[in-house]
């Protein structure tokens, strides 16, 4: 296990040898998962941006006022 201290702003250093392995550098984005009171941390790629991006104009099948109230409570 790897430790780090947080800063008064709750920040915190990545140890050298997660950088390393996940190939950080500055400017990358992290991204945080949480299952069962545990965090995963991974680099996030365009990809994981870009993909949502191009589904977004189809995901559409809910999207209007009148479904939002007929399926509220589902």
């Amino acid at each position: 296990m790897f430790t780090t201290r947080l800063t008064q702003k709750y920040q915190a250093t990545i140890p050298q040898v997660i950088r390393k392995l996940l190939e950080l550098h500055e400017g990358d984005l992290v991204g945080f998962e949480v299952h069962d009171h545990e965090v995963t941390i991974r680099k996030v790629s365009k990809l994981d941006f870009e993909f949502p991006k191009t589904l977004e104009g189809t995901l559409s099948e809910w999207a209007s006022e009148d479904d939002d109230k007929l399926y509220t409570n589902l």
